[in-house]
């Protein structure tokens, strides 16, 4: 693959049937390997679309082995290709586990490079300005640094990642990392070491290059990270978890106007000020001028939800308009003049550094955001407002990512890839292809090769309170109790919002107690997601979790047999998202509940039940606590959209199932 523009293979179909065959290099590598049916299907497709440079959307359920199928194609088709998936720790499987073993495999000299945002990597400046004028909160953050300034000193890559048991969420790392705004660029003495750019480079001389689909959707808004270059390059764009795509696409097209981001100027601008250019301008009267004016505007738009718990989300007929209107003008008007007079100075002072015009061009931005946000909402876009008890985000979104698809699949003639275990609940996989504006691309629906029939059982209680009665969240809370207690722990209970999950865990944990249980309740929150899942696979364990804990956790074998949903995980309808989106569907002349909240929940939940069966060997219980699934016109189209486990229908048979389970595999 050393020239990025060679030919793909005379037949590339052939060529993948081979490698996937008894007699191929899969199966003399490794000693278990077997050709399975599903997979092939997948990888034959797959083949199939870059050989024809088109674009094709894949459901491949659990098992499938989705990611040598998409690619031992891409690999052997000689083609430059964009491999994007949801996260950067599934980056960072495909780069150092799946691409380097498949590559050695087959015997191919293929450059692999990983990219991602500029606050995965170590900035050397930030570093530096860290260790001279960092006011760090605590001793735990002083440490931190301490450890980084030791890594910086061997480190290749710059990747913050590398630095185990370092907290993602350390109020360290945005200090020794950029971002768009506080990049020096080439004015930076430490610009030929950057860790970024060299990262840039390395990915633009690749054969296969890994991003994660926030970068991709943020560089493609902002032009600042590599993607908007490297995109026109490659011959093949492979998406990985794609059901993650529109979501992760809306957030990053969209415009914002944060107080947070208000406050982190007025922070670097101070700094800036004090030490570049004292005396030569008032810039602690700016700075609190910034800061104010950014407090004010999140009083005007918070109204009444001054102290929110968590992130508020506010319509915004909630925030302009009416008797609102003045003060949300007010706001607007106030931070912008804050923002006038700090352009002002910095544009007196930019020749003296580049700091300077760096902190000029946010100031220039932030501006362009606030006078953005007193126009009226452009059409086919929503606004809505953000709110937590430290500051307010303004956000406009597209709402889907057609347009966006549309203008990329139109500049290049390659092939699309877009795959998941989750794609859509019918055979045209409409649940993600409109949204993502590929109604014309081919379908395939490669469904699971487990046994579930075999190996798992759903079950229903047909006299539970209907989800919307006070009493629904105890009685999961106790059903769950019960189904642990049977089986000696290995149960997730996933509820659909944060209040139930408190309700449900309370009343799970009282039930134990009288049943005489010794198993001990985790609860999201209560510690970090790692940490949970740790203690939660050494045994005899319930963990209760909400929307983080419904998708991307594997646990696979007996340590985890029975999984409890609340209550069908329809979309929020005063979400004002959801809101523009059922509106939308209405003024077309269609069903919003059908085909869109149904179609939501069908996702949710294959997502969900999901955690369940893993393996080839995996047995376990579905527990689903809806009643509507049973009574409502729309329950079989949710239980259809499941794999096909068999269904139960009494508790006794549920509980009979689950101690089949435990005297399988004994708790320890």
């Amino acid at each position: 693959m050393s020239d990025p523009a060679a030919a793909p293979s005379a037949d590339l179909v052939s060529a993948v049937r081979e490698a996937l065959s008894v007699e191929g290099p899969l199966a003399h590598a490794d000693d278990g390997f077997m050709p399975r049916e599903p997979q092939n299907r997948l990888a034959q497709a797959v083949a199939e679309a870059i050989e024809g440079r088109e674009a094709l959307v894949a459901e491949a359920g659990t098992g499938v082995g989705k990611t040598y199928a998409y690619l031992l194609p891409v690999l052997l088709s000689g083609r430059r290709t964009l491999v994007s998936t949801a996260t950067k720790s599934l980056q960072d499987q495909l780069f150092f586990r799946d691409l380097p073993r498949l590559r050695d495999i087959l015997k191919l000299p293929v450059t692999v490079a990983l990219l991602k945002g500029r606050a995965s990597y170590l900035c050397r400046h930030r570093l530096l300005l860290a260790r001279e004028g960092a006011t760090l909160p605590d001793r735990y953050a002083v440490r931190a640094l301490s450890r980084i300034e030791t890594w910086a000193q061997a480190t290749s890559s710059g990747d913050i990642g590398e630095l185990e048991g370092l907290d993602e969420r350390s109020e360290v790392i945005p200090l020794v990392t950029s971002n768009r705004d506080n990049c020096l660029g080439s004015e930076c003495g430490e610009y030929h070491a950057c860790h970024v750019m060299k990262a840039r480079r390395e990915a633009m001389a690749a054969d296969v290059v890994v991003v994660n689909h926030h970068l991709f959707f943020a560089d493609l808004a902002l032009r600042d990270s590599g993607v908007a270059e490297l995109l026109p390059t490659v011959d093949i764009a492979v998406f990985d978890e794609a059901h993650q795509m529109v979501e992760a696409g809306v957030q990053f097209l969209g415009q914002t106007l944060g107080t947070g981001q208000v406050h982190d100027f007025a922070q670097d601008l101070l700094a800036a000020g004090q030490q570049q250019a004292r005396g030569q301008a008032p810039w602690i009267d700016i700075a609190a001028a910034c800061e104010q004016a950014a407090k004010a505007l999140r009083l005007a738009v918070a109204g009444p939800h001054r102290e929110p718990k968590g992130v508020l989300r506010l319509r915004w007929d909630e925030v302009a308009g009416g008797s609102r209107q003045a003060q949300l003008d007010s706001g607007l008007s106030g931070l912008a003049e804050a923002l006038r007079v700090a352009a002002a100075a910095l544009e007196l002072v930019a020749a003296s550094s580049p700091d300077f015009v760096r902190l000029q061009s946010r100031a220039q931005a932030l501006q362009s955001q606030v006078a953005r946000f007193g126009l009226e909402t452009p059409p086919e876009r929503v606004r809505w407002v953000d709110l937590t008890p430290h500051q307010a985000r303004l956000i406009e979104s597209p709402l889907d990512i057609r347009s966006m698809m549309g203008e990329q699949r139109a500049q290049g003639h390659r092939a699309w890839v877009f795959t998941s275990a989750t794609l859509g609940d019918d055979e045209a996989l409409s649940w993600f292809s409109e949204a993502a504006g590929l109604d014309d691309a081919r379908k395939l629906r490669v469904g699971s090769p487990f046994a579930y029939a075999e190996n798992a059982r759903v079950y229903v209680p047909p006299r539970f309170p209907q989800p919307n009665e006070a009493a629904h969240p105890v009685m999961v809370g106790r059903a769950s109790a019960h189904c642990a207690h049977a089986l000696g722990g290995r149960t997730f209970v996933l509820t659909t919002t944060l209040r139930a999950m408190r309700t449900v865990a309370e009343a799970l944990q009282k039930e134990l107690e009288s049943l005489g249980s010794s198993l001990e309740v985790l609860v999201q929150g209560s510690a970090a997601k790692r940490s949970l899942l740790q203690r939660f696979q050494e045994g005899r364990c319930v963990l209760v979790g909400s929307a983080s804990f419904w998708e991307g956790i594997d646990v696979p074998g007996e340590a985890l047999q029975c999984v409890v949903i609340d209550k069908l995980p329809f979309p929020p309808p005063n979400d004002p998202l959801v809101e523009a989106r059922v509106r939308q569907l209405k003024s077309q002349g269609r069903d919003a509940f059908n085909d869109y909240f149904v179609a939501e929940a069908a996702i949710a939940l294959k997502q969900g039940a999901g955690r369940l069966i893993r393996t080839e060997t995996d047995r376990g219980l579905l527990v689903l606590c809806d009643v509507r699934l049973l009574q409502a016109r729309y329950g079989g189209r949710l239980l259809s959209a499941l794999p096909p486990m068999t269904m139960l229908s009494s508790g006794e048979q549920a509980l009979s199932w689950l101690r089949e389970l435990a005297a399988a595999h004994p708790a320890g």
